[in-house]
């Protein structure tokens, strides 16, 4: 034999082993196929996945139409305080406008007086025999209720 020491490659021991052998063994398996399901069975199952899709879509819809009658009320609320607020303030005008002061200083602007005893003049209607050309349509005539 040849040198052989630190040198594994020339191990005459390592090198006439062999491997062992892997013996295999053949099984068969039997495999069991499931039944497929009756045409009914299919038609029953296939109706139902529809009815159920069909009652799904539904109440999306009913929800989707429940969500536009909120936001529609929710507008029509925000335009009802708007025109609430819009009345405030008109009434507010009103008041102004009607209040005995304010009159009295646009009375006064215009150039109009208080009235006097002498200017009011009751108006009667002609009695039924005499006729309208009768009353003096110079006259000046202030009605007082």
């Amino acid at each position: 034999m040849a040198y052989i020491q630190g040198n594994l490659a020339l191990d005459p021991k390592k090198s006439r082993k062999q491997p062992p052998k892997v013996k295999y063994k053949e099984t068969t398996k039997v495999v069991y196929r499931a039944k497929s399901l009756p045409v009914r069975e299919k038609l029953l199952y296939l109706f139902t996945v529809l009815l159920v899709v069909f009652l799904a879509g539904i109440i999306v819809y009913r929800v989707t139409a429940i969500y536009q009658m909120n936001t529609d009320i929710l507008d029509l609320q925000r335009k009802i305080r708007q025109v609430q607020a819009e009345n405030s303030a008109l009434k507010q005008e009103v008041e102004k406008l009607q209040s005995p002061d304010r009159l009295k200083e646009e009375a006064k602007r215009l150039g109009l007086k208080p009235q006097d005893d002498k200017q009011v003049g009751l108006v009667t209607p002609p009695p039924k025999g005499k006729a309208a050309s009768t009353v003096d349509k110079n006259a000046k005539v202030a009605y007082n209720p």
